[in-house]
């Protein structure tokens, strides 16, 4: 996954196409706080979107991709401390609390789950934010 880490800013960026399109950062750090913004399963190298159909398998995907994001800028899986998860449909939402439990179950952030959401692509059926705290920083 290509990305790229200023110092300065403390800014990791994807080949995603909406972090360019938009302006945004897939997650920023200051001082011990880490924000990963809103991520989906699209690919960050060829910007298509994975796991068409599957909200559990859109989840997991965003999950590994916020986890690679909060190691890129220092921190670990178990520094994340809160998540909000968008879905479209109340009938996922248990294949994402799913998700949820298999990648963070031992950590036990907190946790918001919102459903009703529409994204830019149809296609979209789960958005997820995360929130870090490294600690001993």
């Amino acid at each position: 996954m290509p990305t790229s880490l200023s110092p300065e800013s403390h800014r990791l960026q994807t080949a995603n196409p909406y972090e360019k399109l938009f302006g945004y950062s897939r997650a920023v750090r200051r001082g011990p706080f880490i924000a990963v913004s809103g991520t989906t399963s699209i690919d960050p190298d060829s910007g298509q979107l994975r796991f068409p159909g599957s909200a559990y398998e859109q989840a997991r995907a965003a999950f590994a991709e916020i986890l690679r994001a909060v190691e890129g800028l220092g921190g670990t899986p178990q520094d994340v401390v809160h998540v909000r998860m968008y879905v479209t449909e109340s009938s996922d939402a248990d294949s994402v609390g799913k998700a949820l439990r298999e990648t963070l179950g031992e950590v036990g952030p907190a946790a918001t789950m919102i459903v009703g959401a529409r994204f830019v692509s149809p296609d979209i059926l789960v958005e997820i934010e995360a929130d870090a705290f490294v600690v001993g920083e």
